[in-house]
This record gives C-alpha cells, sequence and structure tokens, in this order.
C-alpha cells in the first residue's frame, strides 16, 4: 500500500502542465528560483485562441522578483527584453509589434492571465515564452510550439 502511494505521488510530481480539457489553455507557475513550472507549452492547432494562466508561488514582492510571461519569436527574446528593461511596471515597451503577448508583472501569491489569438503565430515557428523582468529572461524562458 504504502509502495502505491509513493508512486502515485511521485507520478503526479512528474507529471506535465495542467491542461484544460480543450488543449486550449495552461497552467504556468513563477517562483523566487527563477524557474517557470514547464520547459514547453503546446498550443494546439485545433485553438483559436489561447490563455496562459500564470501563479507567482513564491513569497517575494513584485519590485524585488517580479515575473510575467512573455510571447515573441526566439529569436527576438533578447532585443525585447532588453527594449523593456526600463519600462514600469510590466517590463514589455508598449506596443512592441514583436510581442504575441504579455501579461502584467506579480509578486509573489499572486496569479493572472494572458489570452491570445493563435493565428499572431505561424505553424512550426520559433517561439518562447520568458520573464522580462530585469535579469531574468536569462534563466527564466521556455519553448512555445504553435500547431502541436
Amino acid at each position: 500500500m504504502i509502495r502505491k502511494i509513493l508512486f502515485t505521488l511521485l507520478a503526479a510530481a512528474a507529471a506535465p502542465a495542467a491542461y484544460a480539457a480543450d488543449g486550449c489553455s495552461v497552467q504556468l507557475t513563477g517562483d523566487d528560483a527563477l524557474k517557470f513550472s514547464l520547459a514547453q507549452i503546446e498550443v494546439p492547432a485545433s485553438c483559436d485562441e489561447f490563455t496562459i494562466d500564470f501563479q507567482h508561488v513564491g513569497k517575494l514582492a513584485a519590485n524585488v522578483m517580479g515575473h510575467n510571461v512573455v510571447i515573441a519569436r526566439t529569436a527576438d527574446v533578447d532585443a525585447v527584453a532588453s527594449d523593456g528593461l526600463a519600462v514600469q511596471p510590466d517590463h514589455v515597451k508598449p506596443g512592441d509589434a514583436r510581442v504575441v503577448a504579455h501579461t502584467k508583472v506579480i509578486g509573489g501569491g499572486e496569479s493572472t492571465s494572458l489570452t491570445f489569438d493563435t493565428s499572431k503565430l505561424e505553424d512550426g515557428g520559433d517561439y518562447s515564452f520568458f520573464c522580462s523582468f530585469p535579469g531574468h529572461s536569462a534563466v527564466m524562458r521556455g519553448k512555445l510550439v504553435a500547431g502541436g
């Protein structure tokens, strides 16, 4: 019995993201150790819109260890992050055409979400999601697969 319980707990801990039944949304977390809970998010071709529900599971405030989720072509990530360094409070340059979508910056214990039109993505395009808080994009990033 104990073996079965341990196996169930380990399997749950190793499980991939919690996707909605229709596959058109995902839950993502970020923490005070500069880590997202997912390395990859797949956006099915059948979705007209896709939602990322984001929760900061850390304890530090937004002005100290804030996180957001920004989606852009992988080739544009460093430039988008650099251009947003001085932009308060969300560290994304207003009207930046390279940005597919982004959330606001949140602190520990807070949640936010973004919903975007998937027609902004090219099937097979090379996209990433990342945190644009100063210094975070180097380590807080993952791959976003369109049409998966």
